[in-house]
C-alpha cells in the first residue's frame, strides 16, 4: 500500500482534516497520527489524487517508495 509521508501533521484536528478531505474524494485510505503517515489502498492516480487534497489542505506530502 503506498504510503505518503506528511510531517506537518501535528494533531487529532490535522486527522480529521485530512480525513473529511479524503472521504470526499472517495479514496480508500488509513491515516497514523503517530507515525504522521497517510497509507493509500489504491493506483498511482489514487495518490496524486491524495497528495493534491493534502497540498490544497497546506499540508506538505512526501510519498514514499
Amino acid at each position: 500500500m503506498p504510503t505518503i509521508s506528511v510531517p506537518d501533521m501535528m494533531c487529532e484536528n490535522c486527522v480529521k482534516r485530512i480525513t473529511n478531505a479524503l472521504q470526499e474524494a472517495e479514496l480508500k485510505f488509513s491515516v497514523d497520527l503517530a507515525s504522521k503517515t497517510v497509507a493509500i489502498d489504491g493506483c498511482q492516480h489514487c495518490v496524486a489524487t491524495a497528495v493534491s487534497e493534502l497540498e490544497d489542505l497546506g499540508f506538505s506530502p512526501e510519498v514514499q517508495e
